[in-house]
């Protein structure tokens, strides 16, 4: 395999469709000819085999790690979509959502080696340090969030905790820096917001060629979003504001990579254990992930100049079309 893209997927919060996009997309994808493995990081809390219509019988991720007499290269199981396997989580292994770090550092080797196209990561939802790890695997990772103002602070929150973490990670050499860290997230919520800008002016004033290294690793990160259970375009208006934020907070640029309407078709595929894509190949849900699966293999690898004008611009067309349709 001489082309590999790992894209793990992340929410800040659960009930955002996270697993059920992850599924469907990894489907999509491998619809399009190219092979694919989607994997289950949702580690103490595994269920991504339930939108595969898979059985929770194959070992995963879990015995692996508590075993140690398995070949991580044969826990991903072929599913009944051609060019798709399932790498499946801690299904019936208790206890992993806290794996230690030389556990973590096992198996974010092991994921860098999966011999497939493209490697979707399914995320637990949240901070964790293993989630955040995680997310670190590629710079080009996607993070799924509705339009509710809760599920927004957390989307912003967790990137936030993000870009600390790959701070903290760049200076866990310099003890001095990690101090400066230290006490600069243990500040209280009612003193000024903690910017990274801010942040890496302080450590400059200590060490300058460390700043420059964090900025530089905290600059290849682009996050792509994808804004599930939409209702409507105007709902993008947000987005330059979000933009803003991002920007002034975190110095983080951001792809603004798809939008999936409100379908009650994904609730009911969801009810009745089925594969949204291939149960409800017509609904605007389905036409919304396969939109962006085409995405991925066309423009994945570079920057999306001007991501919120299009987005705006793509989903106002497609509401066009759903309007003529209705």
């Amino acid at each position: 395999m001489n082309k590999r893209t790992i894209i793990p997927i992340a929410s800040g919060k659960g009930g955002v469709g996270k697993t059920i996009f992850a599924a469907n997309l990894a489907i999509a994808l491998a619809e399009l000819g190219h092979a694919t493995v989607v994997a289950d990081l949702d580690l103490g809390g595994s269920n991504l085999y339930t939108c595969l219509r898979m059985p929770n019988k194959y070992p995963g991720i879990g015995d692996y790690l508590k075993a140690g007499d398995i070949a991580f290269g044969d826990l991903p199981v072929q599913t009944r979509f051609p060019n798709l396997k399932f790498l499946p989580g801690d299904g019936k292994t208790p206890f992993m959502a806290n794996i230690s770090y030389d556990q973590r550092l096992l198996l974010l080797k092991e994921i860098k080696s999966v011999s497939a196209r493209y490697v979707i990561l399914d995320l637990g939802a949240g901070t964790l340090f293993n989630t955040l790890n995680f997310f670190g695997l590629a710079y080009k990772g996607m993070i799924i969030t509705t339009f509710e103002t809760p599920s927004v602070m957390n989307f912003i929150m967790f990137l936030k905790n993000f870009i600390f973490r790959v701070i903290s990670n760049v200076a866990r050499h310099n003890p001095d820096i990690l101090n400066l860290l230290i006490a600069a997230f243990q500040k209280p919520i009612n003193s000024e917001a903690l910017t990274v800008s801010h942040l890496v002016h302080r450590i400059a004033e200590i060490d300058p060629k460390l700043a420059r290294q964090i900025q530089k690793t905290c600059g290849r990160y682009r996050p792509r979003i994808i804004f599930n259970m939409g209702d409507h375009p105007d709902e993008l208006n947000m987005v330059e504001k979000l933009d803003h934020t991002l920007r002034q907070g975190l110095s983080v640029e951001a792809d603004h990579f798809g939008f999936i309407f409100h379908d009650d078709a994904v609730r009911q595929s969801a009810k009745k254990r089925e594969v949204l894509l291939s149960s409800y190949p017509q609904s605007i849900a389905t036409q919304n992930i396969v939109r962006i699966a085409k995405r991925v293999t066309e423009i994945w690898d570079r920057p999306i100049e001007n991501s919120r004008v299009r987005l705006m611009a793509d989903t106002q067309k497609q509401y066009e079309n759903l309007k003529l349709d209705a």
